[in-house]
Parts: C-alpha cells; structure tokens; sequence
C-alpha cells in the first residue's frame, strides 16, 4: 500500500493553499502569509481554524503582511486566535521586520502597523530593535471608559492592586508585586482584562522589579492567554516603572518566561526594543473544501 503522504494528488491539494512561514520571538509564535500580490482576506472562522493548535497550524496569532499604505516597507495586520484583529505586537513586529530586512539587504525597514509606523533594524544575527512608537497615557488613548489619573486607575483583585495604565498601539494596565512567583494570573487576569474600565478589554501585565536595570515580567494578553513573553508589555512595564517612580534607568531589561528583551525609553515617551526571532518551518494553509 502507498502511503498517502507520497500521493502526488495530497501534494498539489496543499500547494493549493496560501504559502506561510511559522516564526516566533520568545515562543511567542506566528503564522506569517505574504499578501502583497496577491491578496489574502481571511475570514474569522479561517483565522480561528489556522491558530488553532490541534486543527491548523497552530499559533499565538495570524499575520498578514499587505502593500504599504504609506511610505513604509509594508502594510501588517495581526488577527488573534479568536478572530478579532490586534492593533499592534512587539514580537510580531520583529518577526516580520526580519522577513523584510532579509528579503531587502537592508539594514532597517519600516512596518506600518493600526498601532503606528515602526521601525526595524538588525541588532545581530536573528536580533531586531523596533522602535515601537510612543507610549500613551491619556484615559482616551487607552482607552477607559470614563475619566481618571492613568497613574493609579484604583481596581484590582487579591494580590494585584492599582495599576498603571498605558497604550502602545494596544491598551495595558500593568501591576507591580514583591513576588512574581506568588502570583497566579490564570486566576486574575481574565476578570481583570475584561473590567469595564476597559471598553476595549487590556492586556494585564504583573511586573516586578529586581534592580534598578531588571524586571520580571508575565502578561495575560487579549484575548485571553498567559504568554511566554510580550513585546509590547515589555515596553509598558519600562515606561510603568518610570512613572512609578521605581527606576531611573533609561535602558532595562525585561526577562519573561520564555527570555529577555531589552527595553529603552528615549525621549519622553518613546520605547525602543531589541529581542530574538526565530524561524520554525514553512508550508502551505490546507484548502477547505
């Protein structure tokens, strides 16, 4: 009997599909398709089935990569597991920021994001610093659902009180604990991203502090999963602890449990960004007949 992964019929049926790369940065990881020529429009059911780790690819979110808007190098769209599509990822950014430093020669690109335009540039072999843009902290841009100091927004659960909330192309509400470790934010962290502080829902980040230069950080991220590791938290939990007044350091590093990036606030309000990014496989998305 022939076995069916050598059938010529099974291999044309797949290359039938949308060509993908699987990347990821700290096991944060992505299916990444190439719409520039050719157009790709997933449905939500489609983008549910791809993220899906038993019956697609599997992955934390689908990105597309589409023709630039503006005078960037190109225009990217990030779907999360549920379908709804996200403003803005730190890690993604620089998964896809290599692809195109790669595919160009060049030594920076410029991504256009719903967060804003960022910059990429290599930082070393499989290393990428993103300037991830400016770090808000008016109770619009975050957005809340009515008026307040954005300093100490006053809410929280057992051991995770009275965060700082802040938007980097996505909305963040970031607490300082003494111990990490104590706290378990599979418990916490889906009421607390679903407050009606938040009309948008937040990413809740649990930061704690371990010298002037070092945080630890997790983050419970929309739409609702403990992540290995989150660009843009990291960047938010900086710019927290500066607010805080728990740092004056400029350049931190932010370890996760998946690894570190390293973090660094320039101007008044600007984060910068430099972590890994490694490339999986590629394939072919099935078609579904």
């Amino acid at each position: 009997m022939k076995h069916p992964w050598s059938s010529k019929a099974e291999d044309a049926l797949i290359r039938q599909g949308r060509q993908f790369v699987k990347m990821h940065g700290l096991r944060n990881d992505f299916v990444i398709v190439d719409g520039r020529k050719e157009p790709y429009r997933p449905g939500v059911e489609e983008i549910v089935r791809i993220c899906d780790r038993r019956e697609g690819v599997g992955g934390d979110e689908l990105v597309v990569v589409e023709s630039p808007r503006s005078e960037a190098q190109a225009f990217v769209r990030i779907f999360n597991p549920d379908g709804r599509e996200a403003e803005a990822c730190g890690n993604a950014s620089r998964c896809v920021g290599w692809l195109l430093l790669e595919e160009s020669d060049r030594d920076e690109v410029r991504i256009e994001t719903l967060g804003g335009v960022l910059s990429c540039r290599r930082a070393g072999e499989k290393r990428v610093t993103v300037e991830m843009g400016r770090v808000r902290t008016g109770w619009q841009e975050i957005p809340l659902s009515h008026e307040m100091d954005t300093l100490h927004l006053g809410i929280g659960i057992g051991p995770l009180q009275d965060p700082v909330g802040m938007n980097i192309g996505n909305p963040h509400a970031v607490f300082f604990v003494d111990d990490l470790a104590a706290v378990d934010l599979t418990r916490y962290g889906p009421k607390l991203q679903k407050d009606p502080l938040f009309p948008e829902e937040a990413n809740i980040g649990v930061a704690q502090l371990i010298d002037p230069k070092t945080l630890r950080l997790s983050v419970w991220e929309r739409p609702g999963t403990l992540t290995t590791a989150c660009g843009t938290g990291a960047c938010v939990a900086v710019a927290a602890a500066h607010r805080r007044g728990l740092t004056t350091e400029k350049r931190m590093t932010v370890v996760m449990a998946a690894g570190s990036v390293e973090i660094e606030l320039q101007g008044k309000d600007t984060a910068v960004m430099t972590g890994p990014v490694e490339v999986c496989y590629s394939g072919y998305l099935p078609v579904i007949r």
